[in-house]
């Protein structure tokens, strides 16, 4: 190892270890508020749709293919929104972009609110994808990188089960609308319009939080802006004659061509695609599902309620146990294990069908699946492309990820109601069960364990080798 690779490390560790060793501040609570708002507007967005297009398909005349087009169309423009938003965070910063996407989400629910039109609607909900992709992009890098090394998947995973209060928020919402006797006809405009709420709330808090130091140190060699960002999250100042050690900046940025990120980055995306497949089948075509369970007699403000009282039950308090666990059990485990029990869940449907003819029985297993969905591959495949990819790549990653999940999300939302109308739902819970299992596989094989690593080491910033001084990948 050269000296200045020394220096660089070392100056790292030094630099580093006050971020990384802090108790949890106000301002890491701020951030995480900020970011968590985001992510309650993603999933009311893009799971209300589903009650949306049910009360549309009658007033509007849609066909099934219009449909499931409108049930996944932001999905499918989530995967540019991810893909974009995080090349622009490596290229440009955190902070320049943090804001933008949420931003778009508020234009894109008002606008959705007036729409006209089945085109109209559909136009104005991709605007909401692209948003809501720039947002899964964005978060969890800056959450990430202000984290402690402790309580970095307590944190992040915070961020990402705030999407349980928007699951239980849009049928709650809707169920409450319906059941006052609303027209139909201004009851799905509200639903919509709603959303832009809880976005903006949150712009100017976006706008107003500091590069992050991980950002601003790496890629700007920007010492006074580090120690700064540092100070602003643990109230400890930082020595500038430290911070500006030589050799800090890395100039030589990683390549997600490297084997160990190529590696990482299937992993990332290919089971965040796959639990995609999984969740958003179901989320989305809840109404679907619901239907084909009760029959055609039970009402849409019946489904609604029975949707509200899963998410409540099984699916809030899965994220909030994984939130906890996450520091003490490790994302791989929680990841594999989650994976598994879905895949059981969903293979003892598909083996005993009779099971669907008992809606108290299925609605349980069906339930216990949404709660390892959600202690398991739901949360650890939003923190998991945070922490494993080098600073210089963080963002590109994690937007690939996240595009590689949506995806996921897409097909399943666009397929699931012709699957289910076409195969019944024992087949289709046989398909999820192959998905699961399927995701266990690659988690064991791909992934590490970023538990208990400060987040240079997780993600390749810094290697160490037993018995050796750390050193700076190149």
């Amino acid at each position: 190892m050269s000296s200045e690779d020394r220096a660089s490390s070392e100056g790292s560790s030094s630099i580093y270890r006050v971020l990384d060793e802090a108790s949890i501040s106000r301002k890491h609570w701020v951030t995480v508020i900020t970011a968590g708002m985001g992510f309650f507007t993603d999933a009311y967005d893009l799971f209300i749709i589903g009650t949306v297009t049910a009360i549309l398909t009658p007033l509007w005349h849609l066909s099934t293919g219009q449909l499931s087009l409108l049930n996944s169309i932001s999905l499918l423009s989530s995967v540019f929104g991810a893909i974009v938003f995080g090349r622009l965070m490596d290229q440009l910063g955190r902070k320049a972009m943090y804001g933008v996407e949420v931003s778009l989400l508020v234009l894109g629910a008002v606008a959705s609110a007036f729409s006209q039109s089945f085109t109209e609607l559909l136009i104005f909900r991709i605007i909401v994808g692209i948003g809501v992709g720039g947002d899964y992009a964005t978060s969890a890098v800056i959450t990430s990188e202000y984290a402690n090394k402790r309580d970095r998947g307590r944190l992040i995973g915070t961020v990402f089960a705030m999407q349980g209060f928007g699951l239980l928020a849009g049928p709650l919402f809707a169920s409450i609308l319906l059941s006052t006797g609303v027209s139909h006809a201004i009851a799905w405009r509200v639903m919509l319009g709603f959303g832009a709420v809880p976005a903006a709330s949150v712009v100017y808090l976006r706008r107003k939080i500091k590069e992050t130091p991980r950002f601003a140190m790496h890629i700007k060699g920007d010492a006074k802006s580090t120690a700064e960002a540092i100070r602003w999250t643990t109230g400890e100042a930082v020595e500038l004659a430290s911070v500006d050690s030589p050799g800090l900046r890395n100039p030589r940025r990683a390549r997600l061509s490297d084997p160990r990120f190529t590696k990482r980055l299937i992993g990332t995306a290919g089971t965040w695609l796959l639990m995609d497949v999984a969740f958003y089948g179901n989320g989305v075509s809840s109404q679907v599902i619901l239907k084909a369970l009760f029959g055609a007699k039970a009402s849409l403000l019946h489904n609604t309620v029975v949707a509200a009282l899963i998410f409540l039950v099984f699916a809030i308090p899965g994220y909030w146990v994984a939130v906890r666990l996450m520091d003490k059990v490790g994302r791989k485990r929680i990841q594999w294990q989650g994976f598994l029990v879905m895949a059981l869940g969903y293979g003892i449907i598909m083996v005993v069908p009779g099971i669907v003819k008992v809606p108290v029985l299925f609605l349980v297993i069906y339930g216990i699946t949404y709660f390892f969905i959600e202690f398991g591959p739901n949360e650890t495949t939003f923190v998991y492309p945070s922490e494993i990819f080098p600073t210089s790549i963080r963002g590109t990653a994690d937007g690939i990820s996240a595009a590689g999940g949506k995806i996921g999300a897409f097909i399943a939302a666009l397929l699931m109601p012709t699957i289910v109308k076409n195969l019944g739902l024992p087949d289709t819970m046989g398909i999820l069960a192959a998905v699961s299992l399927a995701g266990v596989l690659l988690t064991v094989w791909a992934l590490p364990e970023p538990m208990g690593k400060t987040l240079e080491h997780a993600s390749g910033d810094v290697d160490q080798v037993e018995g050796e001084p750390h050193k700076q990948v190149s």
